[in-house]
């Protein structure tokens, strides 16, 4: 961001930015609480399912996605696992990879919250949007 032309940055503007962000945070977190999953469950559910199509990740490649430790993602995907969420599958060429995939039931709770989020992104999307724009636009 190449700031104002006297040098500062948009103080302002990023202030703004960040508030934007935390209120979709916020709204998000209370979304997958609301739906009876944690939010980082939540998370990797939205992982997986954005994996390239027909695809499915490792739990080392969900780790990294999410900027968790391995064995943080093995105990998300457990937890998960054991509600019906999602399943493991190993890799049929090297055994040592283990894939993680949404089960029907997992699908659909997903579903519902990405529903959820994309009203939600309508209605406070522009506001988010303005925010980002302001910071941009102003750095030109």
């Amino acid at each position: 961001m190449a700031g104002r032309e006297d040098g500062e940055p948009e103080y302002r503007e990023l202030a703004e930015f960040r508030h934007r962000i935390g209120r979709f945070l916020r709204f998000s977190e209370q979304a997958a609480r609301a739906a009876g999953i944690a939010p980082r469950q939540h998370q990797l559910l939205l992982a997986v399912k954005g994996t390239a199509e027909g695809e499915a990740p490792t739990i080392g490649a969900l780790a990294g996605r999410l900027g968790i430790r391995h064995h943080s993602a093995v105990g998300l995907v457990d937890r998960l696992a054991a509600r019906r969420l999602v399943r493991r599958r190993r890799d049929g060429r090297d055994r040592r990879r283990v894939h993680v995939e949404l089960t029907p039931l997992g699908e659909e709770l997903l579903r519902r919250l990405s529903l959820h989020h994309r009203a939600e992104l309508r209605t406070e999307g522009p506001a988010l949007v303005r925010a980002l724009r302001a910071i941009i636009g102003s750095s030109r």
